[in-house]
């Protein structure tokens, strides 16, 4: 959450505040939030290879001190008086397409779908056609295995970190300057959360996290029109998001544990 944070408030005061036209304020967009999200995945991958900083650790802590730090500037010199949010950023910067007519609608279309398609396409490429995929892979497998065989373990962990925080830079882009316009102070996205489950869920495959999130998706925000139709408590919507990840973490412990019994036969 953190890293979306950073590379969108970066992305605003750059682009989203500029009087860019749209054919370059929305390439920048990505290419900002693609890059200030790397540097901060790369900051998590640096203190894991450094000084052994777990690295579920370091990102919470960047969290935090991300989201006191935009939140500072944003109430200092980008607050709306009214909202109380960051101002608007102008309509050439957001990755959606407001008002768009389609037939005898109006419609809003996000860009997020498209840059996500392309970000799935370009993951599946690089861990399964290219050198520095088969290394991360065999790093995340077995660090003393991968060193053992030549392998870059720093190297590759801090690649790793910054290829990780490239794409949630590439979330937090989408997510404040497309499906919203400002950022509000101190609030965190729980997309950066949300995203775990997806990946949980989608058996960390990027063509699995595809389908897995539009389930997540459809329970969260479903829960609001049971709870205003059927009377069926919001909450339900987590508990059952809860009951799905542990199905899918006991299906990984069975799993290991019928290879254990393979391998004992």
């Amino acid at each position: 959450s953190g890293q979306m944070l950073a590379a969108a408030f970066v992305a605003t005061v750059l682009v989203g505040y500029s009087e860019l036209p749209a054919v370059l304020a929305k390439p920048l967009v990505i290419l900002i939030g693609l890059t200030v999200g790397a540097l901060v995945g790369g900051l998590v991958g640096f203190l894991r290879h450094r000084f052994n900083i777990n690295e579920v650790v370091s990102t919470i802590m960047c969290n935090y001190i991300v989201q006191y730090v935009v939140s500072f500037f944003i109430n200092v010199f980008f607050v709306d008086p009214v909202s109380r949010q960051s101002k608007n950023i102008g309509a050439a910067a957001r990755l959606t397409l407001v008002d768009v007519t389609v037939g005898d609608y109006k419609m809003d279309i996000p860009l997020g779908i498209v840059v996500a398609a392309i970000a799935v396409a370009a993951t599946v490429f690089l861990l399964g056609k290219t050198t520095l995929g088969f290394e991360i892979k065999a790093v995340g497998s077995g660090s003393r295995a991968a060193e053992y065989a030549g392998i870059r373990v720093g190297r590759t962990r801090v690649l790793a970190m910054m290829l990780s925080g490239g794409a949630a830079g590439l979330a937090g882009v989408t997510y404040y300057l497309g499906y919203f316009s400002s950022m509000q102070p101190r609030v965190l996205a729980s997309t950066g959360y949300d995203a775990i489950a997806v990946a949980l869920l989608g058996n960390s495959s990027p063509i699995g996290i595809i389908f897995s999130s539009f389930l997540i998706t459809v329970i969260s925000k479903g829960s609001t029109y049971m709870s205003s139709t059927a009377g069926v408590q919001a909450e339900m919507a987590s508990a059952l998001t809860g009951i799905i990840l542990l199905i899918s973490a006991c299906g990984a412990y069975v799993r290991e544990r019928l290879d254990r019994r393979k391998e004992k036969r």
